[in-house]
């Protein structure tokens, strides 16, 4: 499982020289600023590595709640339109991390562990800030000479799947510069305790969930011992923090927000994926017992129940769900999850096509509805679909790969491959793209437009690899 560590942390490195072939053509980034461009590049690249490791979750569900979660908080950030990108890693830390570019990462356990939706959003807020107020470029730029060095060792250290191996990496950089580092680090702490604290208010929030939080982390430490969570381990924590934090929050408007369905929805799909199915149905099965109105457990017994194979005890939940709780994306999904299972696609399709209307922005939605329009015999639903959804989201994966999918039933092989080539592109798995595009060039039934735009896409990515080989060599 890969480790990661927060970007800010990260770039103290300094004596560990890793190889900086995979890295971008950054330029001479120690004679200036290390601009936003530059700092997304970068990010793009840790973000190839990231999507392949298994510990990403892939989930929609979860990953679009914390997505919609985190653009509140940007909206409400010093930095509105700065791009972000919020994903989920299954890992039993508790911890988050900034990355280059945007890029924050949330480990599946600190979502359980959090007590309240504030809290969690006190945590995404606090990463937002270290984004927000340029850290990494900052850090950067005080370390001119090394910079790429540190950046090297920054894409190492991510690429290391034994996490022992990658905590040796940064322990034996760290040893001769955290010192001279450390206050630095701790003034950016401050710093995105602040801008986190004043998203959190402005977005709506309970301000106090980011202190109690990191509170309540602070005591747990105290019983680990030299087994603190790792979220302490990698953003120090101080009582002068915590205490700032408090005396901000005094000052701010008192507010009790309750928890969104959504928040609980999800703490409930990770407790389950977390156990084995028939544990997560005695579990549930208890909570639903203990309160029956508990919308939250009887979601996650009918899930449960569903990936046990129980499908009618899982439709009793679902009916019972869909009769007193608001609708939602999760529910539609979870009810046309039974659906497939019973092999009744109409009735999933139904659902789904419903749910897609009364929740249009729903990414989750769309992409249960195209899993079933292809499982259900209607791939050339499904392909205009995609097309549609995907203007304005070519950075899509999952929507590359269903296109890819639909247009294999159809046997569009020419516009198969084309999709499937963009899903490697994404992955940066440029030498697949161009074997996928070549089985383009060669499938049958491809008319002038298709293969003239296989073609073209073929040389852009020869260029590119030509490119990066020739900026390898430069380095």
């Amino acid at each position: 499982m890969i480790r990661l560590f927060p970007t800010f942390v990260l770039l103290t490195c300094l004596a560990f020289a890793a190889p900086a072939a995979d890295l971008p053509d950054l330029g001479d980034v120690a004679a200036g600023e290390f601009s936003l461009a530059q700092e997304r590049q970068l990010g793009e690249e840790i973000m190839r590595e990231v999507r392949r490791d298994p510990a990403w979750l892939d989930d929609p569900e979860t990953e679009e709640y914390i997505g919609r979660l985190g653009q509140r908080l940007v909206a409400a950030s010093a930095d509105p339109s700065r791009h972000f990108e919020f994903f989920v890693l299954k890992n039993a830390m508790i911890n988050a991390f900034a990355l280059p570019g945007g890029y924050i990462g949330v480990h599946s356990n600190l979502i359980l562990a959090a007590q309240s939706e504030s809290e969690l959003a006190g945590v995404l807020g606090h990463e937002i800030g270290h984004v927000t107020q340029r850290h990494i470029a900052q850090l950067v730029g005080k370390q001119k000479q090394l910079t790429m060095v540190m950046l090297a060792s920054l894409l190492a250290a991510l690429a290391v799947n034994d996490s022992r191996v990658g905590e040796a990496v940064v322990t034996t950089g760290i040893a001769g510069a955290m010192q001279a580092q450390l206050a630095y680090t701790r003034d950016f702490e401050r710093e995105a305790d602040r801008a986190g604290l004043q998203m959190l208010e402005s977005a709506g929030f309970d301000a106090r969930g980011m202190a109690g939080f990191f509170d309540r982390l602070q005591r747990a430490s105290r019983l680990y011992e030299n087994n603190a969570p790792g979220y302490l381990r990698t953003h120090p924590l101080t009582t002068e923090r915590i205490a700032d934090m408090e005396n901000r929050v005094m000052n701010m408007r008192y507010r009790q927000v309750p928890d969104s369905m959504d928040f609980r929805y999800v703490q409930a799909r990770l407790r389950v994926m977390a156990l084995p199915a028939a544990d997560a149905v005695r579990t549930f099965a208890g909570l639903v017992a203990g309160n029956p109105d508990d919308m939250a457990a009887r979601y996650g017994l009918a899930l449960a129940q569903l990936r046990l194979g129980r499908l009618d005890e899982a439709a009793r939940d679902i009916d019972e769900l869909r009769r007193r709780a608001e609708a939602s994306p999760f529910i539609a999904t979870l009810g046309a999850e039974l659906a497939v299972a019973r092999r009744d696609y109409g009735t999933a399709i139904e659902t789904l096509t419903a749910a897609s209307r009364k929740f249009p922005s729903s990414r989750s939605v769309v992409y249960a509805l195209l899993d079933a329009q292809i499982a259900g015999g209607r791939p050339a639903d499904a392909e205009q679909s995609a097309r549609r959804a995907l203007v304005g989201r070519g950075g899509d994966i999952r929507l590359w790969q269903l296109l890819s999918r639909a247009n294999a039933v159809l046997g569009k092989h020419v516009a198969q491959h084309r999709a499937q080539a963009e899903v490697y592109v994404l992955q940066g798995a440029y030498r697949a793209a161009v074997e996928q595009l070549e089985l383009a060039r060669k499938a049958d039934g491809g008319d002038f437009y298709e293969l003239s735009a296989a073609d073209a896409r073929l040389r852009e990515i020869r260029d590119r690899m030509h490119d990066e080989k020739k900026q390898e060599r430069q380095r």
